[in-house]
C-alpha cells in the first residue's frame, strides 16, 4: 500500500511540473517571448495541452467564465497540493499505525 501511495505522490509531482511548464509556455506565447510558429514549440505546447486538458475540462465547466483568465490550472495545482501535503501523509501515518495481524501466536 505504501508503494502505491509513493507512486501516486511521484506521479502527482510530475503532473505539478507539467502544469507549471504548460502555464509558463502559454504566458511566453501570449507575450510573444517565444514564437508559436516554431515547429518544436508547437509540438511541446500541443503535447502539454493534450496532457492537461482532460484535467481542466471538468473544472472549466464548474468555474464561472473570467474571460481571458483561466483559473483551472490553479485549481488543479491546489488539489495536487492538498493531496500531496495532507491526504497522502495522513494515509501513510494511518497505515504505519495499523497493527499487523499477519502471524498467529505460534508463527513468530
Amino acid at each position: 500500500m505504501i508503494l502505491i501511495l509513493e507512486i501516486i505522490y511521484f506521479m502527482l509531482n510530475i503532473l505539478w511540473w507539467v502544469i507549471l511548464i504548460q502555464a509558463v509556455c502559454s504566458w511566453l506565447i501570449a507575450f510573444n517571448v517565444i514564437n508559436s510558429d516554431n515547429e518544436f514549440v508547437r509540438k511541446v505546447v500541443y503535447t502539454l495541452d493534450q496532457l492537461t486538458e482532460p484535467l481542466y475540462r471538468p473544472i472549466r465547466k464548474i468555474l464561472p467564465d473570467f474571460g481571458a483568465i483561466d483559473l483551472s490550472p490553479a485549481v488543479v495545482l491546489m488539489v495536487i497540493l492538498i493531496v500531496n501535503q495532507f491526504i497522502i501523509p495522513q494515509m501513510v501515518s494511518h497505515i504505519y499505525m495499523m497493527p499487523f495481524h499477519g502471524f498467529t501466536n505460534g508463527d513468530v
